[in-house]
């Protein structure tokens, strides 16, 4: 797995900072139950270790849409790209078909 880049979390992190509460990491765990809350109604929480950026809790559903978000490709010819057929000698010809006849 691909580990992002310092820069793109760091920026991020600092939307995370002034959308939604930081809390220190023995905080958190003392007030779990607040944090689990807080991240469910009011939205991502930051939990850092020593001033330092750490972890976001964020809802299930959020998670679950970053993901199918990130699997998704930006363009079709990246999905054709990426596509397990690239390579394959495809045979698109097909035979005539002259139609069937019909009693009326």
């Amino acid at each position: 797995m691909k580990k992002p880049s310092h820069q793109n979390t760091t920026s991020n992190l600092n939307y995370l900072k002034v959308a939604s509460r930081t809390w220190q990491v023995q905080t958190a765990k003392a007030r779990f139950s607040e944090v689990f809350r807080l991240a469910r109604t009011e939205g991502p929480q930051l939990i850092t270790r020593q001033g330092k950026d750490g972890v976001v809790m964020i809802p299930t559903e959020q998670f679950e849409q970053l993901i199918s978000r990130a699997r998704q490709p930006s363009s079709l010819l990246q999905f054709f790209r990426k596509s397990p057929l690239v390579g394959l000698e495809l045979d698109f010809e097909r035979d005539k078909d002259a139609g069937s006849d019909i009693e009326l």
